[in-house]
């Protein structure tokens, strides 16, 4: 497949993070994040005309969150908050310590703000487009005086365990913008929050960096209870590494991906709510270069990712990242997965921004990636077997 540069221009454009879509409903308008004017903003180009809109004029970089650990105390841009309402085309974002949504218009107004002593992450929108998510932690798990490797020189979640810090679950009205819970959970780093597709009661969350992440990474909150995902069992231990959950679009089951701790290998697992029953897939011996998956929209067991796959005789890049988008149609019952290699994405995965995140469109026939393959980062599209 012969992938095309969506975003144009010497600026530095990427997608919005994976857990939101960077596309509307209708797969006519793209949202994104860009250097253009200087600092961080949103923008929204029509993919029929290619104009451009910018949707906010922040002037201030951007805001220190997790994973902008260098970015300014309690001013600028969200780059970590960003997720879009595709049916409505409403983006919602934190500046500073406002929690502002925006229309495609660039009419923008002030929700709420966040409480004093709280640091944030990523933020998501509920399906039916009533209900915002805000996770917040005390900010003394991100209180640092030097970052090493871009990170602060110290383990974050060791910190908020031995101290007793907190995260919050807080979930707002999207219209109203009034603070409807703040589920309080201890001793918990939360940087990723999910509502379920189908079910705006039910929230799918992390516990991030954690020392036993083959257990404690992925949990469920139901409103009553917060439920472990992945358990130890035999082929499954604590020592494992587990990450990037996410949820299958019929709502019926999570989606995650990782290594295992003994013997190595790499792996995708699904976790089905209705009864707690674990699949867990092997990747091949020689697919070790790190990638993200992502779930496709209309197609069931359909996933894309940006690394672990290489064709024979293809020279990987030097850098950690992976080299390739796949599409992989999965058979979960067989054990088995199908990979159908796009394109080489040429990102080198210098920072988190360049990291390609591949997300399907609406009707999965095309997908949408983030890459530095020209100097500067563009979003480009791919078509996929489904065109």
């Amino acid at each position: 497949m012969e992938p095309v540069r969506i975003t144009q221009g010497q600026s530095n454009d990427q997608l919005l993070y994976f857990t939101s879509s960077s596309l509307t409903e209708d797969d006519q308008s793209l949202v994104f994040i860009s250097d253009r004017d200087g600092y961080p903003n949103l923008f929204v180009q029509q993919l029929d005309t290619g104009e451009v809109r910018q949707l906010t004029s922040i002037r201030s970089g951007y805001l220190k969150q997790y994973v902008y650990f260098d970015g300014v105390e309690g001013r600028g841009l969200g780059k970590a908050s960003i997720s879009l309402d595709p049916a409505r085309g409403i983006v919602y974002y934190i500046e500073g310590d406002e929690i502002r949504c925006v229309d495609l218009a660039g009419q923008s107004r002030v929700l709420n703000r966040l409480p004093e002593g709280q640091v944030t992450a990523f933020t998501h929108v509920s399906a039916d487009g009533t209900r915002l998510c805000v996770p917040t932690t005390d900010e003394r798990a991100l209180e640092y005086a030097t970052l090493k490797n871009g990170r602060p020189d110290y383990d974050i979640d060791a910190r908020v365990r031995n101290e007793g810090l907190s995260s919050y679950l807080r979930v707002y009205d999207s219209t109203t913008g009034e603070q409807l819970s703040a589920e309080r959970v201890e001793g918990a780093w939360i940087t990723h929050v999910q509502f379920s597709p189908v079910n705006r009661n039910l929230i799918l969350y992390n516990h991030e960096w954690p020392s036993d992440c083959g257990i404690r990474r992925i949990w469920l909150w139901d409103g009553e209870r917060h439920i472990r995902v992945r358990e130890e069992a035999p082929g499954r231990s604590r020592g494992d590494w587990t990450c990037h959950e996410m949820w299958e679009k019929d709502g019926e089951s999570v989606i995650y991906h990782g290594s295992y701790r003994d013997g190595g290998s790499n792996y995708i697992g699904k976790y089905r709510l209705d009864d707690g029953r674990v699949w867990e897939i092997a990747l091949p011996a020689g697919y070790t270069k790190y990638g993200h998956f992502t779930v496709g929209n209309r197609y069931t067991d359909l996933l894309v990712t940006d690394g672990y796959y290489y064709p024979e005789g293809w020279e990987t890049s030097g850098h950690g990242g992976g080299d390739w988008l796949c599409v992989l149609h999965v058979d979960w019952e067989q054990g088995t997965i199908r990979w159908s290699p796009l394109c080489p994405h040429g990102s080198n995965w210098d920072s988190q921004d360049s990291h390609p995140h591949p997300v399907f469109s609406h009707d999965d026939r095309s997908v949408y990636y983030t890459t530095n393959r020209d100097g500067v980062r563009a979003v480009y599209v791919v078509e996929t077997e489904q065109s």
